[in-house]
């Protein structure tokens, strides 16, 4: 009796820390992604070029993100990883709250850049922590889960920015969803526990954490992670300038207002692509269970199956239209974040999944995060002499579809040698 009790409140406690995990990732992306519906007005106060708002969202966000993702994953393989993430919550929020302070383009960009340095400190250790509370049959869905904290926080960022912005400026709209993420930071830190963590024969034998630089080399051994990092990063380019850039479309292309098109995009990148991540982990660990290699799979048929859809929403004369088709790219671009997260960890030591997080991460959000919005910024630019309004539409149709090929192609690549990998990590 005792025992099962015991076995019930662990399993208990593991969905709460689930749980609020996904709502501090949730905080994450609302606070990353309130910028892109906010984008349009902050170009007007600010005077502002597409350049500009593309460096905002991309590469000068994510290379201040993934330069200090490494060392604080390397902290979370040694110390305690609830502290990090608390710690991270609050720096984030902080930094968003003092966004609506900004007066040009360079303190935007200062703020906008410790937003990135608080949110390099929530997802590396929110992995470990999940990875040592799942076993690894229930890891991809748990990972699924956790992963729809991009989707819900798409949703509340396109929803309350969208509002906010109509009825209040984007000034006050930072202010506002700032704030709220301070006290989540206090309910990390005296609510959830520390897990145990899982001791793997490898660990056992080790007297320190393995080095920054084994795990490279680890990683880089396996030849299915460097196209598994290709790949997401493909991904990830397709999917941060779709989410960058749609509402930036719309009101030009369109004559949308914020508050309506931030509902839209709610429903198109929030509910439905929580429902196709929970959904591509849920089915992916079914699949999973006869050939690991539908980990990837999926990700690759998703891909092949958006790819068209984007092409033609982004050139189409009807608004709803057009935004009845980003539904497909909506829902599924963003699944093949907790099969990637769960792959990689089962490619590595227990001891490693930190920093292995870090180095996707590094991967996924330098080329995807980073390059993804400031191309197709830098590409409408270039567009806008000739094709005036219209230019972001071609630029997004031209640039984000192509990136959705090659990275289904990478997918391929990845799981013809994934069953080998997977194996030689129990050699």
């Amino acid at each position: 009796m005792n025992a099962n009790n015991g076995g019930k409140s662990e399993k208990s406690s593991a969905y709460y820390a689930l749980g609020v995990l996904t709502l501090v990732y949730s905080f994450n992306f609302i606070d990353r992604q309130l910028l892109a519906i906010l984008q349009e007005s902050i170009k007007a106060d600010l005077s502002l070029k597409d350049a500009h708002l593309g460096l905002l969202t991309g590469f000068a966000f994510a290379a201040f993100y993934v330069t200090a993702g490494i060392p604080i994953a390397r902290l979370a393989d040694r110390s305690n990883r609830r502290n990090i993430v608390a710690l991270a919550v609050f720096t984030w929020s902080f930094m968003t709250s003092i966004s609506g302070m900004a007066q040009n383009f360079v303190q935007l960009l200062l703020a906008r850049i410790g937003v990135g340095v608080g949110e390099a400190g929530g997802s590396p250790p929110s992995h470990s922590m999940i990875s040592d509370l799942f076993p690894p049959q229930k890891r991809a869905t748990a990972m699924g889960v956790y992963s729809t904290g991009v989707n819900i926080g798409i949703l509340f960022g396109f929803l309350l920015g969208g509002w906010l912005n109509e009825f209040f400026g984007w000034r006050i709209a930072f202010v506002v969803v700032g704030v709220p993420g301070i006290l989540l930071a206090l309910l990390v830190r005296f609510t959830l526990a520390e897990p145990r963590r899982e001791i793997s024969m490898r660990t056992a034998q080790a007297a320190e954490p393995s080095s920054l630089k084994k795990v490279l080399a680890l990683l880089w051994s396996r030849s299915s992670f460097r196209y598994l990092g290709l790949a997401s990063a493909l991904n990830a380019f397709a999917a941060y300038g779709i989410a960058n850039w749609t509402a930036s479309f719309m009101i030009r292309s369109h004559g949308m207002e914020t508050g309506e098109l931030g509902t839209w995009l709610a429903f198109i990148l929030g509910v439905a692509g929580a429902v196709g991540v929970v959904s591509g982990g849920v089915l992916s660990d079914k699949l999973g269970r006869n050939d690991k290699r539908w980990y990837v799979w999926l990700p690759m048929l998703f891909l092949l199956v958006a790819a068209p859809f984007t092409a033609v929403a982004f050139s189409v004369d009807s608004r709803y239209y057009a935004l009845l088709l980003l539904f497909i790219p909506g829902a599924v671009l963003n699944a093949y974040l907790g099969n990637v997260i769960a792959v990689t960890h089962g490619l590595v030591p227990s001891d490693m999944r930190a920093t292995a997080s870090a180095v996707l991460f590094f991967i996924i959000n330098i080329l995807g995060m980073g390059l993804g919005p400031w191309t197709v910024g830098i590409v409408s630019d270039l567009l806008t002499p000739t094709w005036g309004d219209a230019a972001l539409g071609v630029a997004l149709g031209s640039v984000v579809p192509p990136a959705m090929l090659l990275g289904a192609i990478c997918f391929y690549a990845a799981s013809r040698r994934l069953r080998d990998d997977l194996a030689a990590v129990h050699k």
